[in-house]
């Protein structure tokens, strides 16, 4: 498996990069006891990263969260009982506030629609993916942003052209929409969106949440990608 490798060899040459901000708790979920340890000795050189502890089944995440609350979940999707697909709905109904990065084999367009749908901050494929780029999702989703790999950018770039050949009606935008869409263009996060229109963090992920629910799409690289395609915002 390519992201073992990866990890083992890279576990001793990860950037040591310096947040201002607390140590980013972190569970790893995975059914393959040699991919959790070489991913936790990996991350474990990452001084603002605490890998709060390891789970090979979603009944064994769950036991944990009850006593050792997290900020972020690494979650496979091929696990015993309950898949990982299962486990993030759940995380999402019971932790809403834990941040959800899949790293995982499976990257069928069914599987990532599925998480799209259920709002995950990021997806990296084992086969792609690599431990500095595991650590740079983790931040950037612990920031705010939400982080794909490139194959799986690709799958959402052809859910969304799936999505938009059943769309029959361009949706308008109100002025306000089009400025935070053209914000999220530009990297803006919420929290600075809310900061340079001098708005509320609130109305911000409100406005997103509307363009969402127009544009039928679950993700800011979705909804960027349709306003470009649609000359709605320009680079």
């Amino acid at each position: 498996m390519k992201l073992v490798v990866n990890i083992i060899v890279s576990q001793f040459s990860i950037l040591n990069s310096q947040f201002s901000c607390s140590m980013i708790k972190i569970i790893i979920v995975d059914d393959h006891q040699v991919f959790r340890m070489a991913l936790r000795v990996a991350l474990s050189d990452c001084s603002d990263l605490d890998i709060l502890g390891e789970a090979d089944s979603g009944e064994a995440l769950f036991a944990l969260l009850e006593t050792m609350p997290c900020d972020l979940v690494l979650l496979d999707i091929n696990l015993p009982n309950m898949n990982g697909v299962e486990v993030a709905r759940r995380l999402r109904r019971e932790y809403p506030a834990v941040k959800i990065l899949i790293i995982s084999c499976e990257n069928t367009s069914d599987i990532v629609h599925s998480l799209l749908d259920l709002g995950v901050e990021g997806f990296i494929s084992k086969q792609a993916g690599s431990v500095s780029e595991i650590v740079q999702a983790v931040r950037s989703i612990i920031h705010g942003c939400e982080y794909y790999g490139s194959d799986i950018s690709s799958l959402i770039y052809q859910i969304y052209v799936s999505k938009k050949k059943s769309a029959k009606v361009t949706p308008e935008f109100t002025p306000r929409e089009k400025e935070i869409i053209e914000l999220c263009r530009d990297g803006l996060i919420a929290k600075e969106i809310a900061q340079k229109l001098n708005i509320c963090l609130n109305t911000v992920n409100n406005h997103k949440q509307n363009i969402f629910h127009k544009l039928n799409i679950n993700n800011t690289m979705e909804m960027v990608q349709y306003a470009l395609k649609h000359k709605i915002i320009r680079l």
